[in-house]
């Protein structure tokens, strides 16, 4: 019955779960992003429940992979088993800070292909793993002209929009938060930087559609306030990779906790702030934050 064929499915998916769990301990390695839908999966493969769970479950593969002459370059594979895995392929988006978006695209659709014609009805992610430790470097140098990009690429392509984001929130402690901050900029290859506490302030800047998306999924979380204080735009004509790192003032981005004072040693000193702003060449942002001038 398909009952069964989809339990069955289930259990696969589970203990390729744990398979990659237990040989990637670290969560910079790999990490479940939905662990509801994990859940959900779990419950339903012990038979408990006859409801089909309603979201796959998401995990992230970070992968390092040796570069020529850039030593290693991260890959982050953000995977999501849809619930016939494995009689259908995982879905499986790649990204790089190094790789610009057609190279991406092309790296994607090759992934695919070879999981298509190895492993239709097999657990694959390892194998999946593998060949993007493997092959996804050579993909940082291939140059895609015109001619193997398709008209509509070729068209968007032309200007690209780089956007940086100063978000304000009342306040930001909350562990869980402040690790899907810096997850999500990873998986979507902004840099920027997070201070903790309060009030609480990130950053963030790369791809227009990736800060966008950014923003919709901090949004959603629970805050007391949080709001966009200002927003840059630069159109980029050509709008390749080397153009957007150009604009970044940040290299990765990483979370700035400055010498904490007041009684829960919660409150970021200011002063060190608005002295890291000034060195990225933002102090114009200070005022705009907290309405006085830095000094």
């Amino acid at each position: 019955t398909t009952e069964m064929a989809n339990q069955e499915e289930a259990e696969i998916q589970i203990s390729e779960l744990e398979l990659l769990s237990s040989m990637f301990p670290y969560e910079e390695e790999f990490a479940v992003t939905d662990q509801l839908a994990l859940a959900e999966l779990k419950h339903y493969a012990e038979n408990e429940s006859a409801e089909v769970p309603s979201s796959k479950v998401q995990f992230i593969l970070n992968v390092k992979a040796e570069v020529p002459n850039a030593s290693m370059v991260e890959f982050s594979m953000a995977c999501a088993l849809p619930f016939k895995y494995p009689t259908v392929l995982p879905e499986i988006t790649v990204r790089s800070l190094l790789l610009s978006r057609s190279q991406q695209i092309l790296l994607n659709s090759d992934l695919k292909t070879y999981l298509m014609q190895n492993f239709s009805g097999e657990p694959c992610m390892l194998s999946a793993r593998e060949w993007v430790k493997d092959h996804a470097a050579a993909y940082i140098d291939k140059d895609l002209s015109s001619s193997s990009m398709t008209a509509s690429d070729a068209t968007q392509s032309q200007i690209t929009t780089f956007t940086r984001l100063w978000i304000y929130s009342h306040h930001i402690y909350n562990k869980q938060k402040r690790k899907n901050i810096i997850d999500w900029a990873k998986e979507l290859s902004l840099s920027g930087f997070c201070m903790p506490g309060k009030p609480g302030v990130v950053c963030v800047e790369g791809l227009q559609s990736s800060c966008e998306e950014f923003w919709s999924r901090v949004r959603r979380l629970t805050w007391k306030r949080i709001l966009v204080r200002h927003r840059e735009d630069v159109s980029l004509e050509g709008g390749g990779h080397a153009e957007i790192q150009k604009q970044r003032k940040f290299s990765t981005l990483e979370e700035k906790c400055f010498d904490a004072h007041g009684a829960r040693g919660n409150h970021m000193d200011l002063g060190q702030l608005y002295h890291f702003l000034e060195e990225k060449g933002c102090a114009d942002i200070f005022q705009m934050y907290f309405g006085v001038e830095g000094h």
